[in-house]
């Protein structure tokens, strides 16, 4: 083939159209020409654009009064060497910020919570971060508390430019009503409250309008990043990192790995470039918030003689009768979701000829048993927080696909703890005076209970022998007429949203009127009312 002269590809290149160009040269010397023509402007498209030195240059366009949206969930994912940064600059102060949570004392935006550069949180859940409850409820700072579907679908709104959207969760609850507290004074007396929320039915079920959020800096975790800011995320520390950093006007990507482009699959892409401003190395430590392991043999033997020998009426013989006859409510095939504590332990009794894949909040299908010990790994936790693997076929995703599944129905079944349930299946699970652990992913997963079936686990009475199912929930709601079957230590119940109550299964050494004596509501007998079936 003819090798083309600096002045012949000059003529090519300044060709005002390919036919002008062909005039002039041969038809295969145009065809070389074009090639390398088009190879050379494709070229000039791939400049590194993003990659800084430091933290510090990163932000060196980031000020105060912003609307910050920050990835990560519990210790998982969280940009830790932006935030220290960030904390190492008190000019940058007045923050909204925007997270699922706060992480805990020694990690996370509590570091910025303790600096005072906070001024408002949208978040899901406090959870035990004592460094966030403490400034919430003394007055220090506002707080919006956002159910964790909605939180994240708010973002994914805001990135996608749509200025507002329906969401099912929230619906009969304080989210709708106004009534969530924002501000309180140093008193603890509520001084400010939320919004109330338009409502509008859509085929028979009713929806909240929720404004959109885009942000003006986003902060986010990622495994490997190339230096055209294209990011992969490992496992489950995609959670809400992909959806903030579609959702900001000036992105900052810290990764563990920076790479030059090509090196991640356009297949493996998680957040393209388009979305992102600025790439810097990530040099904080990965911690695990709740380390679980399987337990050895030794352990677990231990463990059995305990049951044995326990007295039935000890708090982990309560628990064990619970926990084997909620696994009692899984079907073969199910999709479930299971609450932090007692639901988790349920899938250790099940029958071996049950099959369910269960699915975390946070962005797993397929959750595995614990790890065992030496093999956890920080980036693959569920939505307790605690380490775990996953089984093959399992998938990960972000957060907003994860609260996708759950708003339309694909999830079969949730089991979740309460700490009071209503005659026709209202939940409170989220919150009581005084101690505010926000409502995290709960208020999404009951919200479609036609299609989701909520079951409770929990004790018949308080630890102050108090009944804990009432006529009304005197504790604010997760979701109204929503509970299909409450499982106690005590008794079963089946709950319809029109009749009420139906006493199914009671304890060995209890009655019908015994149970009466510890519900504060009437419910009716099942004519095959029997023993709870362990």
């Amino acid at each position: 083939m003819k090798t083309l002269t600096s002045s012949s590809l000059y003529t090519v290149a300044t060709a005002r159209s390919p036919a002008t160009a062909l005039c002039r040269l041969s038809s295969q010397t145009f065809r070389v020409a074009l090639l390398e023509r088009n190879t050379r402007l494709f070229s000039t498209t791939q400049q590194s654009k993003s990659k800084v030195s430091t933290p510090h240059e990163a932000l060196k366009n980031v000020s105060s009064n912003i609307t910050l949206l920050c990835g990560g969930f519990g210790l998982s994912g969280v940009p830790d060497t932006l935030i220290n940064a960030v904390k190492d600059l008190p000019y940058i102060n007045n923050i909204t910020a925007v997270s699922n949570n706060a992480g805990t004392a020694n990690s996370g935006l509590s570091k910025l919570l303790e600096s005072g550069q906070i001024s408002k949180m949208v978040a899901s859940y406090i959870g035990g971060n004592k460094v966030f409850e403490k400034l919430y409820l003394t007055g220090k700072i506002d707080l919006e508390l956002t159910p964790q579907g909605t939180l994240a679908e708010r973002c994914r709104a805001g990135g996608a430019g749509i200025p507002a959207v329906y969401v099912p969760a929230g619906y009969g609850t304080w989210v709708q009503t106004g009534e969530l507290p924002v501000r309180y004074d140093e008193e603890g007396k509520v001084v400010k409250k939320s919004d109330p929320r338009e409502v509008r039915e859509f085929d028979g079920r009713n929806f909240l309008l929720e404004n959109s959020i885009f942000g003006d800096v986003a902060f986010v975790k990622a495994y490997k990043a190339d230096t055209l800011g294209n990011c992969y995320f490992r496992m489950a520390s995609r959670n809400f990192n992909s959806t903030f950093g579609r959702a900001a006007k000036f992105t900052i990507v810290e990764a563990e790995n920076i790479v030059e482009p090509g090196e991640i699959k356009p297949d493996d892409v998680h957040l393209p470039g388009i979305y992102v401003n600025k790439v810097v190395q990530s040099t904080s430590e990965k911690k695990i918030e709740i380390l679980t392991v399987q337990k050895t043999k030794t352990a677990s033997s231990e463990r059995k003689k305990r049951e044995l020998t326990a007295d039935p009426n000890s708090p982990e013989a309560r628990r064990n009768r619970i926990v084997q006859r909620a696994a009692k409510e899984f079907r073969d095939g199910d999709y479930a979701n299971l609450g932090i504590g007692m639901p988790t332990l349920a899938p250790n009794f099940l029958n071996d000829e049950i099959s369910v894949t269960l699915q975390s909040e946070n962005g797993i299908l397929g959750l595995g048993p614990y790890p065992k010990e030496g093999e956890e790994d920080p980036d693959l936790i569920n939505a307790g927080k605690e380490t775990v693997t996953v089984k093959p076929g399992g998938s990960f995703f972000g957060s907003d696909e994860s609260f996708a599944m759950i708003r339309s129905g694909r999830i079969n079944l949730t089991i979740l703890g309460a700490m009071q349930v209503s005659q026709y299946g209202d939940l409170a699970n989220w919150a009581l005076p005084g101690m505010v652990k926000g409502m995290g992913g709960a208020m999404d997963l009951v919200a479609y209970p036609q299609r989701t079936r909520v079951v409770v686990v929990m004790d018949l009475v308080d630890k102050k022998g108090r009944p804990k199912i009432l006529n009304e929930c005197q504790f604010p709601l997760t979701g109204p007429k929503c509970v299909s079957r409450i499982i106690t230590d005590l008794a079963v119940f089946d709950v319809d949203p029109e009749k009420g109550l139906t006493l199914i299964e009671v304890a060995d050494g209890y009655s019908a009127e015994d149970i009466k004596d510890m519900v504060a509501a009437p419910f009716s007998l099942s004519p095959t009312l029997g023993p709870i079936q362990i």
